[in-house]
């Protein structure tokens, strides 16, 4: 009887670990004039519905633009960084690709300090979906 149970406890164990399982997102933004305060929001109202996923958003090319100090949305005047800080309270990580500082002369005391940094954005989101199952999701 004894037997039974710990040969059974393994095959338990294996069948409830998707219910432990935490659903995990990399939004991908490289165009921040046209996705950024969309997938700000996005992700505000994903964290609504399912406050434990774990977000990540990593930004290249044009997207890092809404990661610098003082950033606002050019349509409505949105101050980025105050929505960034929300969602960086609420768990999400912010960050920019060292490759495209390089390419555009920029340096890290110019993001606001929320932001992280990567040396590939798009390296990045490739090692986030292929290595650590994250969802891919381009707002």
């Amino acid at each position: 009887m004894k037997l039974a149970r710990l040969l059974l406890l393994p095959v338990l164990l294996l069948f409830s670990l998707p219910a432990f399982a935490q659903d995990k997102v990399v939004y991908h933004i490289d165009d921040a004039a046209l996705q950024a305060t969309k997938g700000l929001r996005n992700i505000r109202n994903h964290l609504d519905i399912a406050p434990g996923t774990v977000i990540k958003v990593v930004t290249h090319a044009d997207g890092v633009d809404f990661l610098l100090d003082g950033a606002k949305d050019a349509k409505n005047g949105i101050d980025y960084g105050a929505l960034v800080s929300d969602l960086k309270g609420r768990g999400v990580t912010f960050e920019v690709c060292e490759l495209t500082m390089k390419r555009r002369n920029m340096t890290r005391d110019q993001f606001n300090m929320d932001a992280e940094f990567t040396p590939s954005g798009v390296a990045r989101i490739a090692q986030l979906q292929n290595r650590e199952h994250y969802a891919y999701i381009k707002p």
